[in-house]
């Protein structure tokens, strides 16, 4: 062979093993949205018996973990009433059938969904609609004690629904309260928060707080101005809170996709959304992320490449250049594949394609797909391209050194082969006893050490031992254990142990 032949052909493999390892990052944000609201993904239905809710979850957690996911961002709050045990509001219908009423037999459907997300080594998000009431403002199903009836003036209906009017300093104090109790009592990794705010504008119809700007808004000339501010107010006290009670839990936020277009605004995108985050829902995202209020932003690019409003090719290289130092993250609308016969949401292209964009553009790469049962009602080859071609790898969430940014100490380990495989064992100096993970890596044949081979990766536990069942399968395996925080700070890699089979 050619001395030019060969340098081609090394090249290219290269090249593509390059191009592998980019399509399956060591570090993404791989989430998806579990709604609650109208039982959209769980459970499949209010008032099952407690045992059934458990095992749809788990099947809805392990569904996710075989495509990739590695964080669950569920519903716990959909309408000023609770999937877990609240003091203060009631038991969402949603979970039991009626408002109020606990589920039978008894359990706590957060701590369980917790432990079982955690199990799995995902991260959950107890994910908060802050100011939804009620979802049909002429029906309250709620017991007499509930918000709604105790303060009717903190209730604005409009739309259709029923609202707790942010611009209350007593209601965003309320709404506070109720997520930092979420953060107190439960080992929750983040709160997450959707795109409502102040609810979608509908043409020609006003939401109804003038009485609260006039008595709250006086040194501000425009309502809008202090709608956002508001908002501000909310977010921003909200972190301090979480922080102050667990300086890990992370805040998010999912906005619709749009923050301004160019056409109100030169900073804005070249996009002609009928309706935008910073105009119609009074939350001005960019300045969370300027003011570090939130620790990541996950807006919701539901569109196609090349869409006449709202061109995702325009949409994300916008807030990638407006991250000012958080992650954003993106929201994926798999739901807009159900069903599809034709055009760019038929097939798994446009998803793919969409990934790859967000890999490519992104230091902190991450999705999350909407919504989880969506997965349900598309085809099985969709799932299957994703998984071979996108997310096979374990792949953790990146690191927020804003958070904490000491890794922990290098495990060192010992290794036992039989015919069985081979036994790795470590431990670790952890005066702290902080809940760690470790990540198990293997090279076969002499391959050479890359902790940034994600396809090297063979677990993911909390367990100090792992039992390597296939390495039989190689002439020889090299093995080294690093140790992961729960901010995700990974150790430097253990000690090396190469062994040969029995």
């Amino acid at each position: 062979m050619r001395l030019g032949t060969r340098i081609l052909l090394l090249s290219f493999a290269f090249f593509a093993a390059t191009k592998l390892y980019a399509q399956s990052p060591k570090r993404e944000f791989r989430a998806a949205w579990i709604a609650t609201v109208a039982n959209i993904d769980w459970p499949s239905k209010p008032g099952l018996p407690a045992m059934q809710q458990q095992q749809e979850f788990i099947r809805r957690l392990d569904a996710l973990k075989e495509i990739g996911c590695n964080v669950v961002i569920v519903q716990v709050r959909p309408s000023c009433d609770a999937i877990y045990p609240s003091p203060v509001e009631p038991w969402s219908r949603y979970l039991t059938g009626r408002q109020g009423q606990p589920p039978f037999p008894f359990y706590d459907p957060l701590k369980f969904m917790i432990e079982e997300t955690h199990k799995r080594q995902m991260e959950f998000h107890a994910w908060f609609n802050p100011f939804r009431a009620l979802v049909d403002s002429k029906k309250n199903p709620n017991p007499p004690n509930h918000v709604t009836f105790m303060h009717p003036d903190w209730v604005v209906s409009y739309g259709g629904k029923s609202y707790l009017n942010p611009g209350i300093p007593e209601v965003r104090e309320y709404v506070t309260n109720i997520i930092t109790d979420v953060v107190k009592r439960y080992d929750i990794d983040a709160v997450h928060l959707d795109d409502y705010f102040y609810p979608y504008r509908i043409a020609g119809q006003e939401f109804a707080d003038q009485a609260t700007f006039m008595k709250y808004g006086q040194t501000f000339s425009n309502k809008n101005d202090w709608r956002r501010n508001n908002i501000n107010l909310f977010v921003s006290v909200l972190n301090t809170n979480i922080k102050r009670i667990k300086y890990n839990v992370k805040l998010g936020i999912s906005p619709f996709g749009v923050w301004r277009n160019a056409t109100s605004d030169p900073e804005g995108s070249k996009t002609r959304a009928g309706q935008t985050t910073y105009d119609d829902l009074y939350a001005d995202v960019v300045q969370w992320l300027q003011k570090g209020w939130i620790d990541y932003l996950l807006p919701q690019l539901y569109w196609e490449h090349a869409h006449k409003a709202a061109p995702f090719e325009v949409l994300l290289p916008w807030w990638q250049q407006h991250h000012y130092g958080r992650h954003i993250y993106y929201g994926l609308g798999v739901y807009r594949m159900i069903g599809a016969s034709a055009g760019a949401w038929a097939g798994p292209k446009e998803l793919l394609w969409q990934i790859n964009d967000i890999r490519k553009t992104s230091d902190a790469p991450g999705f999350s797909f909407y919504s989880a049962s969506s997965f349900d009602k598309i085809p099985h080859t969709i799932l299957d391209s994703l998984h071979a071609r996108y997310t096979g790898n374990i792949a953790f969430p990146p690191a927020m050194k804003w958070l904490d940014s000491i890794p922990p100490a290098a495990p060192v380990i010992k290794a036992t082969p039989s015919a069985e495989g081979t036994l790795i064992e470590w431990h670790i100096n952890n005066p702290k006893e902080e809940p760690l993970r470790y990540a198990v890596y293997r090279f076969a044949n002499n391959e050479p050490i890359n902790l940034e081979r994600s396809d090297k990766i063979i677990a993911l536990i909390s367990d100090k031992s792992f039992l390597d069942a296939k390495a039989n399968d190689f002439g020889k395996c090299t093995y080294v254990v690093t140790a992961l925080d729960r901010t995700w700070n990974e150790s430097k890699a253990s000690n090396a142990l190469s062994l040969s089979p029995q």
